[in-house]
């Protein structure tokens, strides 16, 4: 029998599997459309880097499925989930407020902002 997806609600496997489809479906769009991408995003001098993060983005995607869908949530994989969301709304804020990247990263910034504080409530009710 095939594992279920576990719904999200406040339970860590399903905040994993939502975040890791968010991560895969985002970092393979600089892969497989770079004209939509750089539409929304802004042009790019060096599209390697956003290759480069798109893919490494849709790894961790990739495995926060699994480890969601298998129900693995140990202190790696949440550190992996909660770092990375911290991580990537911290580098979008700074360069957007700067005015290097487009505003639009703000967007995503909120998202992963949410991933994180989703992980914090996860985490509280888990001690309760």
């Amino acid at each position: 029998m095939a594992p279920s997806i576990p719904p999200a609600g406040r339970s860590l496997p399903g905040l994993l599997v939502c975040q890791g489809l968010y991560y895969a479906a985002t970092g393979i769009w600089p892969l497989v459309d770079r004209r939509t991408f750089q539409a929304a995003t802004g042009p790019k001098a060096d599209f390697w880097l956003a290759e480069t993060v798109g893919a490494l983005v849709s790894v961790v995607g990739g495995t926060l499925v699994v480890a969601g869908v298998r129900g693995e949530s140990g202190p790696e994989i949440r550190l992996l989930a909660a770092g990375s969301a911290a991580a990537l709304a911290a580098i979008e804020i700074t360069y957007a407020a700067g005015g290097s990247i487009r505003r639009v990263y703000l967007l995503d910034a909120l998202l992963e902002l949410g991933f994180v504080s989703w992980h914090v409530g996860v985490t509280v009710s888990k001690r309760e």
